[in-house]
């Protein structure tokens, strides 16, 4: 039997990877496309050796792109966290770095005609209902790949990507603090659960023993540290209205802790089950959010409270990410206008991705 083929680009995205294409072109109903999605990417190895993914959860994501219905954007963003060893899918989050490539993916697919030498493509992300403005290179109506930006994670350069972030804020569970508080205590360790383009548990590095500037290989074998931060996990998902979040990638966690190498911050953020090599785009939204709250584990780490919109180098394993945030303070109520930040994408390849006919048949 022949097997079931659908045209993709593989592109990368800010410091992820992954398969581009048009939700069109897959099965509508989630259960089929579960199985579609692991197929593609070869989930159940820790190679994914009979699939495209890179053995990585971040290597191991899927855009899904279609025209937009909704009356501002052009694009629909359809998200999936596919995994590696298990043959899993989660479509409750949204990614940042894979939402880099969607603006150039969307142009390549003719699914958004460019307008000039830039192009903004305005982009729904369905999973969450973030909306995002993203500024591309389109030099005589062709996507410009080749610059002189640079991002920390990825080698060499590549044309800049600019976005901007409207939404954010309660992008999944509808509040800034979904618990009601900007602080509580887990199993004796003080946490803030909070939703800012991504719903995160944030702790203190140095309440789970690290000092912050531990290096990706090594925090992930400390397994220790991982059991202490998925009890408090899943305390927080069932609080944050997200229910039982064992096999659920959201929330996410992660760490702050005092600068190191003259950013404003040191981060370390976990997809939960093992330490992003740099840092989610979404995450860097929240973390930075957490760091300019009154009341959240982050307040006291900077200096003085930047006037707004504040500008934030959070430093990760490997350099820093720059978020800018827009917000206000208004008799005490800390609110998330919007979030911009500068990424780059690459076309890596174009073709047909093909799965067994005893996945999916299109017949």
């Amino acid at each position: 039997m022949l097997q079931t083929s659908t045209p993709f680009i593989f592109m990368r995205g800010g410091s992820s990877r992954g398969p581009y294409l048009k939700r069109s072109d897959l099965p509508q109903d989630l259960d089929v496309l579960s199985k579609v999605l692991t197929s593609i990417l070869g989930s159940g190895h820790p190679f994914n050796i009979d699939g495209i993914g890179g053995g990585t959860a971040v290597t191991t994501k899927v855009a899904m792109l279609s025209k937009s219905d909704d009356a501002w954007a052009d694009v629909d963003y359809f998200f999936a966290q596919v995994g590696v060893e298990e043959e899993l899918v989660d479509f409750k989050p949204s990614c940042g770095n894979i939402l880099v490539g969607v603006g150039p993916a969307a142009i390549e697919m003719g699914l958004v005609i460019p307008t000039g030498d830039v192009t903004e493509v305005k982009i729904r992300a369905v999973n969450t209902g973030m909306l995002v403005s993203e500024i591309v290179q389109t030099p005589g109506g062709v996507v410009e790949y080749d610059g002189d930006a640079r991002i920390d994670g990825v080698p060499g350069t590549a044309a800049p990507i600019q976005l901007q972030f409207m939404k954010v804020e309660g992008s999944l569970t509808g509040a800034l603090f979904p618990t009601g508080h900007s602080m509580e205590v887990i199993n004796d360790v003080p946490v803030t659960c909070m939703d800012v383009a991504m719903p995160m548990v944030i702790g203190l590095a140095h309440d789970f023993g690290l000092t912050g500037e531990e290096r990706v290989e090594d925090i992930d074998k400390n397994r220790s540290l991982y059991e202490k931060m998925e009890a408090i996990r899943l305390i927080a998902g069932e609080r944050m209205g997200l229910g039982d979040v064992r096999k659920s990638v959201t929330p996410k966690f992660g760490l702050l802790s005092k600068p190191k190498h003259g950013g404003t911050a040191s981060v370390r953020y976990f997809m939960p089950w093992n330490c992003h090599p740099t840092l989610a785009v979404t995450g860097s939204q929240c973390l930075a959010s957490c760091l300019l709250a009154p009341g959240t584990v982050g307040e006291g780490l900077l200096e003085k409270r930047p006037a707004t919109p504040a500008t934030l180098q959070l430093e990760h394993p490997m350099g820093k990410m720059e978020v800018l945030i827009d917000y206000e303070i208004q008799q005490g109520k800390f609110t998330v206008k919007s979030a911009g930040l500068l990424r780059t994408a690459r076309k890596l390849a174009t073709g047909e991705v093909f799965v067994p006919a005893t996945v999916w048949s299109r017949n």
